[in-house]
């Protein structure tokens, strides 16, 4: 028996704005980019919220089973545990520095019940028909076991012809696998995959969810890169069909397809079918009772980088609605683009990078917060340097008090707020109304992480 479903964290009776932001991998420290993008983000429009007097769950944790993890421990030659528990505690490290606070972290590695919930709602998918078994094809390697996919494949992507990994392509969005990804080659050796093998597993059939996609869209705000993708997968005949599972040695072990992983995208929303049901009905077992607990959630909003957009923009509404969810409850997406470094982007994989926790070590995490809201990259790229960040942040005085009857600084204010709200989330503009003399201190909280910090 379960527990009957509250509509809020607090069960006061008000439904809850959940807001998500994407798990990091656990395979490196986080860097400035990362800041800039979902997570400072998330936390400041979770702290104007609570301002409002609304009621926010926000969801972040550690993106453990990505393959990523154990390919930097076999880089690095480190043990795959070793490699990921350095990098949590560092990550865990920087949004608390950061002031970066999330109500629920997950920790799949450490949370039995979570693994067990995500593999439990797979096979009941699996047995209902909804998540069907079938065959296909996929390119292998000759020399190295398991299928190639995420972070064991390279190549270029089918759609826009950019060097890509397994997953997405950073510059179209596209959804790639091994088998379509042109010219693929296996990460782990270098070789081409030459071999073919037929893989038997549960899929996520997207045509199924046209319809619902084309609803929860219709109304939900999202980027207009975050719309192209869409409208280019919706052009087509027919949507593909996603594997949920792969014949691999990293994920959650399978019990719908005995020897398979689930795959670790397909986790990550089940997951967070899991993660807000059992917050809001802390008894709920099973699908049906986590649908149930869910019906206490007002809206779902996400923050992320466009390189994940395909996830929260297609896969996870689907999952969702296969879940037993209702597609009014997508609110909508907050979408960054890529935030550069000296003119290039920032990457893990090449070393360049400010990492964060070495930068928040002697600066001041109020300035960094409003400095990275200032330039967030969005609606489009913007451009990282130590010497500007010194040179902005240093003009900034937060202990400044407002001054009362102005018109010129009401109207800031008003702007600010509005720049704030989910609908219209805009950090940069935010910043550069409250970030001069005169600006709202209490707003101006919410940007460097002094106020907001509780929901009411």
């Amino acid at each position: 028996m379960t527990a009957a479903p509250t509509t809020g964290p607090g069960g006061d009776g008000r439904k809850v704005t959940v807001l998500l932001s994407p798990p990091p991998t656990p395979n490196g420290p986080l860097h400035v980019g990362h800041l800039a993008g979902p997570y400072i983000a998330a936390d400041v429009a979770a702290r104007a919220a609570r301002l409002r007097g609304e009621r926010v769950l926000t969801v972040c944790g550690l993106d453990d089973h990505q393959n990523y993890v154990p390919a930097k421990a076999r880089q690095q030659g480190t043990k795959v545990r070793e490699e990921r528990d350095g990098h949590a505690a560092r990550i865990r490290a920087v949004f608390e520095r950061a002031g970066v606070h999330h109500d629920v972290f997950t920790d799949p590695l450490s949370d039995a019940a979570y693994r067990a919930a995500v593999d439990g709602f797979l096979q009941e998918l699996v047995g209902s028909g909804t998540a069907p078994v079938r065959e296909w094809r996929t390119p292998v390697c000759a020399r190295c076991p398991g299928t190639p996919h995420h972070a064991y494949v390279s190549g270029r992507c089918p759609s826009c012809g950019s060097g890509s990994g397994g997953g997405t392509c950073e510059v179209c969005g596209t959804h790639t696998t091994a088998g379509n990804l042109l010219e693929p080659r296996c990460t782990r050796c270098g070789s081409l995959l030459t071999g073919r093998l037929t893989v038997r597993g549960p899929v996520l059939p997207l045509e199924r969810y046209r319809e619902t996609l084309c609803r929860i869209w219709a109304k939900a705000p999202a980027s207009p890169a975050a719309r192209q993708l869409l409208h280019r997968l919706l052009d087509r005949e027919t949507l593909p069909e996603v594997p949920l599972s792969y014949p691999t040695d990293w994920g959650i072990e399978s019990g719908a397809t005995p020897g398979h992983r689930i795959d670790v995208w397909a986790e990550m929303a089940l997951g967070y079918v899991h993660t807000v049901g059992r917050r809001l009905a802390p008894g709920a077992a099973g699908l049906a009772a986590h649908a149930d607990a869910w019906r206490g959630v007002q809206s779902l909003w996400a923050f992320l980088g466009r390189d994940n957009a395909f996830y929260y923009l297609v896969l996870f509404p689907a999952l969702f609605a296969a879940c037993g969810l209702p597609p009014e409850v997508i609110g909508g997406l907050v979408v960054n683009e890529f935030y550069r470094l000296s003119g290039e982007k920032f990457s893990t994989s090449r070393n360049h990078a400010v990492w964060a926790h070495e930068l928040l070590e002697h600066d001041d995490p109020r300035a960094l917060r409003a400095f990275l809201c200032w330039d967030r990259p969005a609606p489009h790229s913007t451009d990282f340097t130590l010497e500007r960040y010194r040179r902005v942040s240093a003009e900034w005085d937060f202990g400044a008090e407002a001054a009362t009857g102005d018109a010129a600084r009401s109207m800031a204010r008003e702007r600010a707020a509005q720049a704030l709200t989910l609908e219209h989330f805009d950090a940069a503009l935010a910043a550069r109304c409250l970030l001069v003399p005169g600006g709202d201190p209490v707003l101006r909280g919410v940007l460097t992480g002094t106020e907001g910090g509780e929901s009411p």
